[in-house]
């Protein structure tokens, strides 16, 4: 992967990995001097293209199952069971049991934050209500009122769990998650008293995580696809699914940098790799018809910008540009008198 990282430069990578050479070519003028013209011609030409660039950038990922979320015990009573490390479990299936009693998984956002009961109103009981009938019971109205028949519901699925027949739903009786979860780690063991995180969890589904450089942030949109190079050499593709709004600084010599997430369609072409290192290639703007040379043609001018050295009829003279895109070993370049098919020197 290091081979193809070394072939995509961004703008900052132009500037540090060609610093030296450019700077030693030094044009010996300031900004607004006229382009200079000699007859020492360079060692090497390459002519002027008009093409398409389109801007990228390779970075370092990890394929994994995303971040962790907390299952955290209320209540009273011995943990007698909780699911392996790995363990899928789905709607309805037990998470761990207390007291040998089971505390399944129901699907939602709102965690069980108080008591359900006849006469409780809100999106929690709504929420619930859709898992009891995803569970198969019936007879009462999925709303946002938690009427004598979802009371008579839950007594019945209560009562198919072999736990407590109240008709009340108590915190700390069920583990709210988004979807199936997969065990990521136990955080308690078989024996001890509820109460605190019992184990931790993700989704099913595997995703690319990124700590993405601020710099290369504009290079990261929602809904645009990328492609995933896994550890095995082969390519795969995927989208961008959110990209963090919060910046986390770095130490001393590391960067800045944004959380972005990147769904990955075809899971069977993972293999079993979790937690394994990816490198993953954004694209973002494609810039077309524009005049582009070999980041080698690139002269350091002594107010900081480039120029590069056109070579006609046997006469050099040095034109002053103004770079854009940065991709694959090419950039694009702007400046008077520059046009497709021109030959520009390769100084080394």
């Amino acid at each position: 992967m290091a081979g193809r990282r070394a072939a995509v430069l961004g703008a900052a990578g132009v500037v540090v990995a060609g610093g030296a050479g450019l700077a030693t070519a030094g044009l010996g003028g300031g900004a607004g001097e006229p382009a200079a013209a000699h007859s020492s011609l360079p060692p090497a030409t390459a002519a002027i293209e008009r093409t398409t660039l389109v801007e990228t950038q390779d970075v370092d990922g990890t394929l994994g199952y995303g971040g962790t979320r907390t299952a955290v015990g209320a209540g009273n009573g011995t943990l007698t069971w909780l699911a392996a490390a790995g363990s899928v479990i789905s709607r309805g299936r037990p998470v761990y049991r207390v007291d040998d009693k089971p505390v399944p998984l129901l699907y939602g956002r709102l965690p069980l934050y108080r008591t359900l009961s006849t006469g409780t109103e809100g999106d929690d009981v709504q929420q619930f209500e859709k898992n009891l009938r995803a569970l198969g019971y019936t007879g009462f109205t999925v709303d946002e009122t938690y009427g004598a028949a979802t009371a008579a519901a839950v007594k019945r699925w209560q009562d198919d769990l072999g736990v407590a027949v109240t008709g009340r739903v108590e915190p700390g009786s069920a583990v709210i998650a988004p979807g199936r979860i997969r065990v990521a780690e136990r955080k308690a063991n078989v024996g001890d008293r509820i109460g605190g995180a019992v184990l931790t969890y993700t989704g099913t589904t595997r995703v690319v995580s990124v700590d993405l450089d601020v710099r290369y942030q504009r290079l990261a949109r929602k809904g645009a696809e990328v492609e995933i190079e896994l550890p095995s050499g082969d390519t795969t593709q995927g989208r961008i699914t959110s990209v963090g709004k919060v910046a986390k600084e770095g130490g001393e010599e590391q960067p800045t940098t944004i959380e972005v997430t990147i769904a990955v369609g075809g899971q069977k072409a993972l293999g079993s790799y979790d937690k394994a290192p990816v490198e993953v290639r954004l694209t973002a703007n494609r810039h077309g018809g524009v005049l582009a040379v070999p980041v080698g043609a690139l002269l350091a001018r002594g107010d900081g910008g480039y120029a590069v050295q056109v070579v006609q009829d046997g006469r050099v003279r040095t034109v002053p540009v103004e770079t854009g895109v940065f991709s694959e070993g090419r950039v694009e370049v702007s400046g008077a008198g520059l046009a497709e098919g021109m030959k520009v020197g390769i100084p080394k």
